[in-house]
């Protein structure tokens, strides 16, 4: 019943900015955490952000002072602003969801590419 669907990917050049969006859609009673997390080919899959319920947000080193999460309740919607990208962040990203009396979903994620 609970689904979510990330948007917003694409190809960007380096020093460029994309801004994705996750919606959670179904029995959602309650959001508590929201996060990013990428997979780039042969490597594991990495937290990029966190963002709790009440704000309070995590980063990656690699994303500290680059990416900003947010969150808006009312929609049931997270947003990761991604500026000054570089090549090295060309990953599919995911959006995970820890939802109260529900458990933790993905999204099917969305391929951000940044050229050189």
């Amino acid at each position: 019943q609970v689904q979510l669907v990330e948007s917003g990917g694409g190809l960007v050049q380096a020093g460029g900015s994309l801004r994705l969006s996750c919606v959670v859609s179904g029995n959602a009673f309650s959001i508590r955490t929201m996060g990013w997390y990428r997979q780039a080919p042969g490597k594991q899959r990495e937290s990029v952000a966190t963002i709790g319920s009440g704000g309070t947000t995590a980063y990656a080193d690699s994303a500290k002072g680059r990416f900003t999460i947010s969150r808006d309740n009312a929609k049931n919607t997270a947003y990761l602003q991604m500026n000054s990208l570089k090549p090295e962040d060309t990953a599919v990203y995911y959006c995970n969801a820890l939802i109260t009396y529900a458990g933790t979903y993905w999204g099917q994620g969305t391929q951000v590419t940044v050229s050189s």
